[in-house]
């Protein structure tokens, strides 16, 4: 349980870290997509920060 409480809020650092990256230039962080815009960004990263934020409060309020 430690281990998924510890990856969830790494992933979700790295998805915050990935979303700053990308509203600066979204052509860098969505390269293998046709067209790359900021709302893109914010769908795909936005998305992942969140779930993983969502998941490491959930852990750490059923451990507690």
């Amino acid at each position: 349980m430690q281990q998924i409480e510890s990856f969830s809020l790494f992933a979700g650092i790295i998805g915050l870290i990935l979303l700053t990256a990308g509203l600066y230039k979204p052509w860098i962080m969505l390269w293998w997509r046709e067209r790359q815009n900021r709302r893109q960004v914010i769908k795909l990263y936005g998305t992942i920060a969140l779930i993983s934020f969502v998941i490491y409060t959930t852990l750490r309020l059923v451990r507690t």
